[in-house]
């Protein structure tokens, strides 16, 4: 673990590379790049910054079928069981 890029703020959270996080493994929206959502993934000892979800995507109607699209689609891309992939993330999103 890079145990020297990782601060603890004194209210709890974490800070990594000048973004605060509430904790691992919790998504949070991105304020800056060309990614929706961000989060701070560990896996044992390993942490990694995941950055995913497309910001241009608005939200329309016929939301069902949407999900069933894309989880369809999304489960044959490599990663969807690796929490240091942008696809594991996206997927549980989606709750697929």
């Amino acid at each position: 673990m890079l145990a020297s890029k990782i601060k603890k703020t004194p209210s709890g959270k974490i800070k990594y590379r000048g973004e605060t996080f509430s904790g691992f493994n919790k998504p949070k929206r991105s304020v800056k790049g060309s990614k929706k959502s961000v989060v701070l993934a560990k896996k044992g000892d390993q942490v990694k910054l995941v950055r995913f979800g497309d910001a241009n995507l608005s939200i329309k109607k016929n939301i069902p079928a949407r999900k069933s699209s894309y989880c369809a689609r999304s489960a044959g891309i490599k990663g969807k069981t690796d929490k240091f992939s942008a696809n594991y993330w996206s997927r549980k999103a989606w709750n697929c």
